[in-house]
């Protein structure tokens, strides 16, 4: 049973209490036995399941009330709880909020009736289409273009590493209007999966399977009403969506933690070793002792990044930063541990903590690579003591 001590911190509201309750009580019907055979069917299952469950309603702004707003606590819960249960869950649901934040934060009135209402209802899939060939973390180095053409913008280029990349109905598309160079010159776009010059120009299998593509652009015009804000927003868009989602990619590697060490813990209750429990052993202990005290920090950097944003402060970047950094690098610790105290179960293809062992790795490169965390961190750090 994971611990549920830490909702009784004050970061939440009792709804909050009431929601982890819920989602983990239907997570734990609905999640178990997953097939995982077919990954693009089931990606499109579950996310038609988590709208008919009503859980997709927490992804994006309800677009028939202009006082909804995202709430990060809540996305928080709900991906370390379905990343706690099944990895491919707690994907299919954070593409849905990742996909469409720019909507929710950026879109008009009408985008967001044409395309938030089917998303949070599991009627379409979204997808965030930001990564290329040669810039990933660097966004401002974005190289694909939408050139104005009339009433419409022409779309050329190529995007990779798209999760939900084949398989989505809708894209939020980054490309570069020329406004001024660099970061200044890009622009969002909103572009339906069926348009005219995008195509898939190849899938891509990664160490845990997940729905990725590489995205080809080749005259694909679509109306300049599909922009997300004005000319010029595109940096700034894409970074106010990362401030929000990236603490949720810390939830949910927390939530990998979090069942590594639950595995762990039943493994030494349970299993004999020189005539005694594992647990005796006082290394197995200082094991135990090291992941406990690495879910707990990572609980308390994301739920204070998380708290944060919803206390309505306008960037939370360097506390997200934190989130992100610890929780994934420390998640990859924990489970290497449980890999370790499991022994040869540890490394056996199916076991629940060999899959953990393969989807921990990528959260610690996309949303922005650790690396690349250290740097917002530093930066931001050393602001702060300029302006002080």
């Amino acid at each position: 049973m994971a611990d549920r001590s830490f909702l009784q911190w004050p970061f939440f509201d009792q709804a909050h209490r009431v929601l982890a309750d819920r989602i983990d009580e239907w997570a734990g019907g609905a999640l178990a036995g997953l097939d995982h055979s077919d990954v693009d069917e089931t990606c499109k299952g579950l996310v038609k399941r988590l709208g008919e469950a009503g859980w997709l309603t927490h992804s994006a702004v309800d677009p028939a009330d202009e006082a909804s707003r995202i709430d990060v606590r809540s996305l928080c819960i709900l991906r370390e709880t379905l990343a706690r249960h099944d990895g491919l869950a707690d994907f299919a649901f954070a593409m849905q909020g990742l996909g469409t934040g720019a909507l929710s934060l950026f879109g008009t009135p009408e985008q967001k009736t044409e395309w938030l209402t089917l998303t949070r209802a599991g009627k379409a899939l979204s997808a965030f289409a930001l990564s290329e060939p040669a810039s990933g973390s660097d966004v401002a180095n974005i190289a694909m273009t939408a050139s104005r053409d009339g009433n419409d913008y022409v779309l050329n280029g190529e995007k990779t590493w798209i999760s939900n990349g084949g398989i989505a109905d809708v894209y939020t598309v980054f490309a570069r209007t020329g406004e001024a160079p660099g970061a200044k010159g890009l622009s969002a776009f909103v572009v339906a999966a069926d348009t005219p010059g995008l195509e898939i120009a190849e899938r891509l299998e990664v160490v845990a399977p997940h729905p990725l593509a590489r995205l080809a652009f080749s005259g694909c015009r679509i109306p300049a009403s599909a922009m997300i804000g004005k000319p010029g927003d595109g940096f700034r868009i894409a970074m106010s969506v990362l401030d929000v989602f990236r603490s949720t990619v810390a939830a949910a590697a927390l939530g990998f933690a979090r069942r590594a060490l639950d595995e762990s813990l039943t493994r030494v209750s349970e299993r004999q070793l020189f005539g005694a429990p594992m647990s005796d052993l006082q290394m197995v202990q200082g094991h135990i002792a090291d992941m406990a005290l690495d879910v707990d920090a990572a609980a308390l950097l994301v739920y204070r990044a998380a708290w944060l944003k919803d206390q309505g402060a306008p960037r939370v970047s360097r506390e997200a930063a934190m989130a992100k950094l610890y929780a994934t690098d420390h998640a990859q610790d924990v489970i290497d541990k449980a890999v370790q105290l499991h022994g040869g179960d540890g490394v056996r293809k199916g076991h629940i903590v060999e899959s953990l062992y393969r989807e921990i790795r990528a959260l610690r490169i996309y949303e922005g690579a650790s690396d690349v965390q250290k740097v917002v961190i530093a930066r931001q750090t050393l602001a702060n003591f300029g302006g002080a």
